[in-house]
C-alpha cells in the first residue's frame, strides 16, 4: 500500500482511536475514583479505631490509677491495723503489769524444812500404781523433721492430757514469752513469730523442763538457790499455784543440758519431776507430782547417771534416760528405771534415736499420741514410738 493510501485512511481511523482513548480514560478515572473512595473509607475507619483505642487506653489508665489508689488505701489500713495491734499488745502488757497474776507463795524456811523432811520420808517407798498401764517403748518407729525455729535450745509440745491441737513453743532456756500456734499446720508453714499468739508469763522460766498438761502450764522458775514449780492457767493467764521444790542443793539434772534443773514429765499415770542433788550428784532422782496441789507424792533415787545424759521422759511409770553416744548421729536410751519394779533394766529394749544435728535440749513424751516432741539444735522433730507390753520385752 502506498503512502498516499495511508493518508487517505487516517481520517477514517482517527474517530475510532479517539473513542478508544476516551473509554480508556473513563476506565482509569473510574478506578481512581473507586480507589479514592476506599482510601477515604479506610481513613475514616482508621480514625475511628484510633479514637476508640485512645478512649480505651484512657479508661484503662483510669482503672489502673483507681486500683493503685485502692491498693495504697488498703496498705495504709493494714499499717494502721498493725499499729493498733501493737498498741493493743502494749496496753495489754501494761494492764498485766498493773494487775499482775497472783504472786508465788514465798515459803519460809521452817515450812520448807518441813516439806523437805516429809519428802525424804516418802523417798523410795513402795509405789502404788494409779493405772494398769503396762506398756514400754520397743523402738522408734518413725522420725519426722518439721522445721527449724528459734535458738539451739528450746522446747515445743502439745497439751499432754487435753484434746487441744495447739502447739506451744518455748524458745531458749531463759525467757518469759510463750508462742502459741493454733495447729501443727500453722506451726509448720509459718516461720515468723508474728503468726503466733503470745503468752507473757509473770516470771521467766529457766531450762527446758516445762510441760503443758490439762490446760495448765507447769514451768520452772529459779529464785535464788531454790526452784519453784509454777502452775499457770493458760485460759485466764493467771498463776493458779506455786511450790518450792523440796530438794536441797539441786544441780543440773542432765550433764549435757546445764540449764535444766527440773524436768517435768507426763505419762499415762500423771506428772513426774526428774531432778538431781549434790547428795547423790552422780545419779538422777525421780518424784511423783500431784498436778492439783503440786505436792510431792513420792520420791525415788535412781541408778541412772547424769553424765552424758541429754534428756529423759517417763512412760507408764518407767523413767527412760537418753544419752549421747560416740557417734554424732545417734542417741539412745541406756537407763530405764521402773518405779513399780515390773520392768527390769536388763529386760528393757535398747532404743536408738535416728538423729540428726547436735544434742537434744528437750524430749517431751505425749501419752495421748505415743510420740515424742524433740528439740535438736533448733530443729523440731517428732519421734513416733513403737510400744510393747513390759512382760513381752
Amino acid at each position: 500500500m502506498g503512502p498516499w493510501r495511508c493518508l487517505l485512511l487516517l481520517p477514517l481511523l482517527a474517530p475510532a482511536l479517539r473513542a478508544q482513548q476516551q473509554q480508556f480514560m473513563e476506565y482509569v478515572e473510574r478506578r481512581l475514583t473507586l480507589l479514592e473512595e476506599r482510601i477515604s473509607q479506610w481513613h475514616d475507619q482508621s480514625s475511628r479505631y484510633s479514637t476508640e483505642l485512645r478512649d480505651f487506653k484512657n479508661q484503662v489508665l483510669g482503672m489502673l490509677e483507681a486500683a493503685e489508689k485502692e491498693r495504697e488505701a488498703m496498705r495504709a489500713e493494714a499499717e494502721s491495723a498493725a499499729v493498733r495491734v501493737d498498741r493493743l499488745e502494749r496496753e495489754v502488757d501494761y494492764l498485766e503489769t498493773q494487775n499482775p497474776a497472783p504472786p508465788c507463795v514465798e515459803v519460809d524456811e521452817t515450812l520448807m524444812d518441813k516439806q523437805v523432811a516429809t519428802a525424804k520420808q516418802r523417798k523410795n517407798e513402795k509405789y502404788t500404781k494409779l493405772t494398769d498401764c503396762s506398756d514400754t517403748i520397743a523402738s522408734v518407729r518413725a522420725m519426722k523433721i518439721l522445721k527449724r525455729f528459734g535458738s539451739t535450745s528450746g522446747l515445743w509440745t502439745k497439751d499432754a492430757a487435753g484434746s487441744s491441737e495447739k502447739i506451744y513453743v518455748f524458745d531458749g532456756t531463759a525467757n518469759d514469752t510463750v508462742y502459741v500456734f493454733p495447729r501443727m499446720r500453722e506451726f509448720t508453714l509459718f516461720s515468723a513469730t508474728r503468726k503466733a499468739a503470745r503468752i507473757k508469763l509473770p516470771y521467766p522460766w529457766v531450762g527446758t523442763g516445762h510441760l503443758v498438761y490439762n490446760g495448765h502450764l507447769y514451768y520452772i522458775r529459779q529464785q535464788g538457790l531454790s526452784f519453784q514449780v509454777i502452775k499457770f492457767n493458760l485460759a485466764n493467764k493467771t498463776v493458779v499455784d506455786s511450790s518450792v521444790f523440796p530438794a536441797e542443793e539441786q544441780i543440773p539434772v542432765f550433764g549435757l543440758s546445764p540449764s535444766t534443773y527440773i524436768e517435768v514429765s507426763a505419762d499415762e499415770e500423771g506428772l513426774w519431776a526428774i531432778y538431781a542433788t549434790k547428795e547423790d550428784e552422780k545419779n538422777m532422782c525421780l518424784a511423783k507430782l500431784d498436778p492439783a496441789s503440786l505436792d510431792i507424792e513420792q520420791m525415788w533415787d535412781t541408778p541412772c547417771p547424769r553424765e552424758n545424759a541429754e534428756g529423759a521422759f517417763v512412760v507408764c511409770g518407767a523413767l527412760h534416760v537418753v544419752y549421747n553416744t560416740r557417734l554424732p548421729s545417734r542417741a539412745r536410751v541406756q537407763c530405764v528405771f521402773d518405779v513399780s519394779g515390773t520392768l527390769a533394766p536388763e529386760d528393757a529394749s535398747l532404743v536408738y534415736f535416728p538423729k540428726r544435728y547436735g544434742s537434744h535440749s528437750s524430749l517431751k513424751y505425749n501419752p495421748r499420741e505415743r510420740q515424742i516432741y524433740a528439740w535438736d539444735d533448733g530443729y523440731q522433730i517428732i519421734y513416733r514410738m513403737e510400744m510393747k507390753k513390759k512382760l513381752e520385752v
